[in-house]
């Protein structure tokens, strides 16, 4: 599958002009508002001449009074709509600009306080690749794809880059995203709904609370505590207008008993409810734009499918929900405090509560992880819009293998990534890549375990063309000591390096990436153990990448086992300045730069 754009106008002209016309928006409703502004003052000025010419020249009229009143209170209600529309322009704007940021490679001077931080229940230590390859943090790869508003969307962006899907999956991803390319303004509307662009949701409180076992027995007495309300109220007239008072007082003699027997119980939905559904806004406005997006693959009409309660739309149920909500914020209010008893308010709601949660609750699961799925392929899409280039992998079938052509890295600027062709395939299954310190060693490692997480989230790669069969990754670039567990680098390696070779053994095949292979133990050691390390992973059908600035290591390649191929990267010390091509080469690396290196920075050897 590859990509083709299918679009007249390129993205960053598309996004330009739309930004172009938001903000426009934003011109023309800052005008508005400025006149509301205005026409407010006039009201309160017309009110207060209103009120003097009633006081002043005993010409009192109601109407008068009134009618000034009741316009201000118009126009703040049309004023706040206009301010809401203007804030939702605001976002469009920065929603377009940050999308050119990505396409010109300048995503990164767009950094946002802990930008790119994986969400905190998403556990990245025990990756074996995640710290490696950059995947999340400043300048992350994380922080370049996601668009997600909520905890769900970046819990399964993360989650899909954390662990490689299944093939039959990946297809019904590409499809999805696809499908999803072109479609600008379903992702401007997820990006500038709700009330702020605080990621909000807390899905699991949300779930607990849904899933949790009723409180409250005996669902007649709501009926019940219906009825007493309204007879409480009917009471109230009557005391009113004939001055009867003894059916009120007995009334809600019993509407105290009631809601003294149900304190506990009340008080514990209530408070239970409140916590775990602080904000529903974003929720039910991403359900409902869901809803009424038509979708032709399979993987998003299965997620739509998914937005339902029984004879209610998700956005729908949740919307009731919310209302629910605000009457418990109600109970805040004293004048509710004080009629509390007589309408019996905080019963009647915690039932209300608890018969929403009997409906809705098992379905609440499902809507969460249709809203993480739906956000996680708006991220990839964003991604598939914005690099037309970037080609789907194809994903084989047979024994491991990667073959991937004009491969770079997408974290690195388009203007400074060097391509190369790798390939790993049929009797080759391990790389040995020789090279001096700064050749580029690691980043193209980096480079070839990042696009293999891509491609087996079922995203475009930074490729000219890629084809692997399906991998897991294990990878040991980035490993330091540590001062708290008193380890050092060695046998932080060590340790990860038996974790890789566990994961060969149970979850074949993977794709190893080791980074100067064992450079903490002498050259001796060093040498068996890289050969032991090799032999057990390619025991395990794992293929992979091992570099090296250390010529020794080089000869466990070809002569020693036809299964490794050595390549190399070459550099050249020009004018008293290094020089690197990061071209990959074949073949051991056939000059060290090492002493001249050490004499260009002053070092007397």
């Amino acid at each position: 599958m590859t990509s083709v754009h299918p679009l007249s106008s390129s993205p960053s002209e598309e996004y330009k002009k739309r930004q172009q016309t938001r903000e426009l928006r934003v011109a023309q409703l800052e005008k508005s508002h400025l006149r509301f502004g205005n026409l407010r003052l006039l009201l309160v000025i017309a009110a207060l001449v209103a009120a003097w010419f009633s006081l002043y020249r005993q010409a009192f009229s109601l109407w008068w009074l009134l009618s000034p009143l009741f316009l201000f209170l118009v126009i703040a209600i049309l004023h706040a709509k206009l301010l809401q529309r203007r804030s939702c322009a605001e976002r469009a704007v920065a929603f377009y600009r940050n999308g050119l940021a990505r396409i010109e490679d300048r995503w990164t001077e767009t950094t946002q306080p802990n930008a790119g931080q994986a969400p905190s229940h998403i556990d990245i230590h025990s990756s074996l690749y995640a710290t490696d390859l950059d995947l999340f943090g400043p300048g992350s790869l994380f922080q370049l794809l996601s668009l997600a508003r909520t905890r769900m969307g970046e819990g399964a962006l993360a989650n899909w880059l954390l662990a490689p899907a299944p093939a039959a999956e990946i297809f019904q991803r590409q499809a999805a995203l696809s499908e999803l390319r072109t479609k600008l303004d379903l992702r401007e509307d997820a990006a500038i709904l709700g009330k702020d662009l605080k990621v909000s949701v807390h899905p699991q409180a949300l779930t607990e609370w849904a899933e949790a076992p009723n409180e409250l027995s005996h669902p007649w007495l709501r009926w019940l505590s219906l009825l007493l309300a309204l007879s409480a109220i009917a009471a109230a007239i009557v005391w009113a207008e004939l001055g009867t008072k003894a059916a009120f007082f007995a009334i809600v003699i019993v509407e105290s008993c009631i809601t003294a027997a149900l304190r506990k119980k009340t008080a514990k939905v209530l408070q239970s409810t409140g916590h775990a559904l602080e904000d529903l806004q974003l929720l039910s406005s991403l359900l409902a734009r869901i809803e009424r997006e038509h979708f032709e693959s399979p993987r998003l009409q299965a997620i739509k499918q998914q937005l339902s309660s029984h004879y209610l739309s998700g956005s729908q149920a949740i919307a009731r929900l919310r209302t629910i909500v605000d009457y418990i914020h109600s109970l805040d209010n004293p004048i509710m405090r004080l009629l509390d008893i007589p309408l019996l308010y905080t019963v009647q709601t915690a039932y209300a509560a608890e018969a929403w949660r009997s409906a809705h609750g098992a379905a609440v699961r499902s809507w969460l992880n249709a809203i993480g799925d739906i956000e996680a392929l708006l991220s990839l899409s964003a991604y598939t819009y914005e690099h037309p280039e970037d080609p789907f992998p194809e994903i084989v079938t047979g024994s491991p293998c990667l073959q991937v052509e004009g491969l770079g890295h997408p974290l690195i600027p388009s203007a400074k990534c060097v391509l190369n062709d790798v390939s790993i395939c049929g009797k080759t299954q391990v790389l040995l890549i020789s090279g001096s310190n700064m050749s580029g060693k690691s980043t193209l490692m980096r480079a070839v375990g990042i696009n293999t997480v891509l491609a087996m989230a079922g995203a475009p790669v930074r490729a000219q063309r890629m084809q692997l069969t399906p991998l897991h990754i294990g990878a040991s670039i980035l490993i330091n000591d540590s001062l708290q567990e008193g380890s050092s680098r060695f046998y932080a390696e060590i340790t990860r390096l038996r974790h890789i070779c566990d994961l060969a053994e149970t979850r074949p095949p993977i794709l190893f990436l080791l980074d100067e292979l064992l450079q903490g133990t002498n050259s001796k050691d060093r040498l068996i153990g890289a050969e032991g390390v090799v032999r057990a992973l390619l025991g395990s059908g794992a293929i992979g990448f091992i570099s090296t600035h250390d010529l020794a290591l080089t000869n466990i390649g070809e002569h020693a086992d036809p299964r490794l191929r050595n390549v190399h990267l070459q550099d050249e010390i020009e004018n008293g300045k290094m020089k690197f091509d990061f071209k990959l080469q074949d073949g051991v690396v056939t000059k060290s730069n090492g002493i001249e290196l050490m004499r260009l920075i002053g070092l007397k050897v």
